[in-house]
C-alpha cells in the first residue's frame, strides 16, 4: 500500500520533551509541527500553553506528557497535571503508567491510576495515551500492561518514553497490536529515525509514531512522492 505525505504527518507526534529545550526551540518545534502539519506536538506540562499559542489556527494538536518519564507520581499529581495541561490547552495526554507496580503485580493500583487520568481526560474530550516503557518489561507483564489500560479506558498504549534504556520494536509492536482490540490504537517511541521505519511501523498496526527527526521523515516522503 501506498501512503501520501499527508499520511505520514498525521501518524506523527512531534517530540519536544528534550530537558534542555529553550523556548526558542520549542516555537521552532511548533513551526515545524506547522509546515509538515503533523497530528500533535508532544510537549512538557510547563510549554502547553506556549504550544497551544503558536498551533493557533491551525490543525495541529498539543499532546501533554503526564508523570514523565518515570510514572511514579501518586495519582492525585498525576490528575493534578493532567487537569492543568487541559486547562492550557491540551487536546492529547501522554501518561506514564507506574511501571514498578505493574512489575511488583499490582494491577488493580495501575488500572484505576490510569483510569483516574482517564476519566479526568475523556470528560473534556482528550484522548489519552499510556506509555508502559517495554524496556524493563517481560512480554508477560506487557500483555498485562496493555488489558489494564484497555479496561482502564485508555484510548493508546505506547511503547515507550523515549528516555529510557530501550525504545519500540516491531515485535514489541505486535505483541501489543495483539493484546488490545481494535478500539485501542498503538503508538510507537524511541527508534523512529526514518520514513522506512515510519512506514514499517505502519505496517505492524501502528496509528502513531513520536519523532524528533519530523523534518527529515516528512522530506523523504515528499521526495518519494515526487517520483512515483
Amino acid at each position: 500500500m501506498t501512503f501520501s505525505p499527508r499520511d505520514i504527518a498525521k501518524m506523527i507526534d512531534h517530540s519536544l520533551l528534550r530537558p534542555e529545550l529553550t523556548r526558542e526551540d520549542v516555537i521552532r518545534g511548533c513551526q515545524i509541527a506547522r509546515k509538515y502539519d503533523t497530528a500533535t506536538v508532544c510537549c512538557i506540562p510547563s510549554d502547553v500553553a506556549l504550544c497551544r499559542s503558536e498551533l493557533k489556527g491551525c490543525d495541529v494538536k498539543v499532546a501533554a506528557v503526564v508523570a514523565f518519564p518515570h510514572g511514579n507520581s501518586t495519582t492525585a499529581t498525576k490528575v493534578f497535571e493532567a487537569e492543568r495541561a487541559i486547562a492550557d490547552g491540551a487536546q492529547e495526554l501522554d501518561m506514564v503508567l507506574h511501571i514498578g507496580r505493574l512489575i511488583g503485580g499490582d494491577l488493580d493500583y495501575v488500572r484505576a491510576d490510569v483510569r483516574a487520568v482517564v476519566e479526568v481526560a475523556h470528560r473534556s474530550g482528550v484522548l489519552v495515551k499510556v506509555i508502559l516503557e517495554n524496556c524493563y518489561l517481560t512480554d508477560d507483564q506487557k500483555r498485562a500492561g496493555c488489558k489494564l489500560c484497555e479496561e482502564a479506558g485508555a484510548d493508546w498504549v505506547k511503547t515507550s518514553t523515549g528516555f529510557a534504556k530501550g525504545g519500540a520494536t516491531l515485535e514489541d509492536l505486535m505483541l501489543m497490536r495483539k493484546a488490545v482490540s481494535s478500539r485501542v490504537q498503538v503508538k510507537a517511541a524511541g527508534g523512529v529515525r526514518d520514513l522506512d521505519t515510519a512506514l514499517k511501523v505502519r505496517e505492524v498496526g501502528c496509528s502513531r509514531f513520536g519523532a524528533t527527526a519530523t523534518e527529515a521523515i516528512m522530506e523523504e516522503a515528499f521526495r518519494r512522492a515526487r517520483h512515483r
